[in-house]
């Protein structure tokens, strides 16, 4: 697989935009981001990812030499099971020609630990994501200790994801951080796992619709925002940090266009309690999002239906002093007054 480096400019994120309020997340900087240049983007999100300035660079998280190159950490020798339980296993498969037969007709029945890991891994990088979950899942059954077993534990989590299956690889590698916490990897997986939420599949109807990020479901964003917050707080100095925390900012302002789109479906349903309360908690849990001026606007609107002039005077005020160039203002204030 090859893979080079590129500079790309991390997701829009939000500004200023309080006067009263210093900026709260980032200044506009240049991030590193691997790129496959090899295959595409799986996962359909590619090109939405794009406008907003990040890559789902999947490939560049497959980690292929995560566990044979850990630096030097001594990890026990691959173990097969003991002896006493082979002999009864044998024992029983003499008494069922059934069993024997297929025992017979599986070709990694004799495989050593070695030769099953680099069957699997051979057809991960080929793209054969069923054959090495089932090659991963044959090793860790029948070598359940040492490094071998590990790096089939992390890197099924990465094949399942490839497989655009999130349920398995989510639970893949809460396994992997449940068992070996102190792994010298297992700032990847803590990062893998935020990686499956915030590329959770569209479905048809979202690949051909090119359905916008911010009108789906927020529960994934939620869970992948956690996920990337779990490994920023655990793993401050991990290389994984700088990309998992551009996300996050792209997460946060996700998230709050999401409400302001509820507020504005509101707003067109004639449910103008729902739109402003729905406005206002936008404001509220997402102070520094671009979305401010829009969730200022349907607020000042729904008040001014609703006849409540002292809640549409407030939102106003703090409209003008935010944005006091606000095209958007202007052309309210004008059908306002007729």
């Amino acid at each position: 697989m090859v893979q080079e480096r590129v500079e790309e400019r991390p997701p829009p994120v939000a500004a200023a935009r309080m006067n009263h309020q210093p900026r709260r997340l980032v200044d506009h900087q240049h991030g590193l981001v691997l790129v496959d240049d090899v295959q595409g983007n799986a996962l359909g999100a590619k090109r939405s990812l794009r406008r907003a300035g990040l890559r789902a660079d999947i490939d560049a998280l497959a980690a292929p030499d995560l566990l044979l190159g850990l630096g030097g950490a001594r990890i026990e020798a691959d173990v097969p099971l003991p002896e006493p339980f082979l002999q009864a296993v044998a024992r029983m498969l003499g008494k069922h020609p059934a069993c024997s037969f297929l025992d017979k007709r599986d070709p990694s029945s004799g495989w050593s630990a070695a030769k099953l890991y680099q069957e699997a891994k051979e057809s991960l990088d080929s793209g054969q994501y069923d054959l090495a979950i089932k090659h991963y899942e044959t090793l860790e059954a029948r070598f359940p200790y040492g490094r071998y077993s590990q790096q089939a534990q992390l890197e099924i989590a990465y094949a399942y994801y490839r497989q655009n299956e999130q349920a398995s690889a989510v639970a893949a590698a809460d396994r992997f951080i449940k068992l070996h916490p102190n792994h010298p990897s297992v700032d990847y997986v803590y990062y893998l796992k935020g990686l499956v939420y915030f590329n959770e599949d569209l479905g048809l109807f979202g690949k051909v619709s090119r359905q916008d990020r911010t009108e789906r479901d927020p529960k994934s964003a939620r869970e992948s925002f956690d996920a990337f917050k779990d490994l920023v707080q655990r793993f401050p100095e991990s290389k994984y940090t700088p990309d998992a925390l551009a996300r996050m900012k792209y997460l946060v302002n996700a998230l709050a266009a999401h409400e302001v789109h509820v507020a504005r479906y509101y707003m067109k349903r004639g449910a103008y309690v729902a739109a402003a309360n729905r406005a206002q908690y936008a404001l509220k849990n997402y102070p520094q999002a671009p979305v401010q001026e829009e969730a200022l606007l349907i607020m000042v609107r729904a008040y001014d239906v609703l006849g409540m002039p002292e809640l549409r005077d407030d939102a106003e005020r703090v409209l003008r002093r935010n944005f006091p160039e606000s095209a958007h203002l202007k052309s309210l204030l004008s059908q306002l007054a007729h």
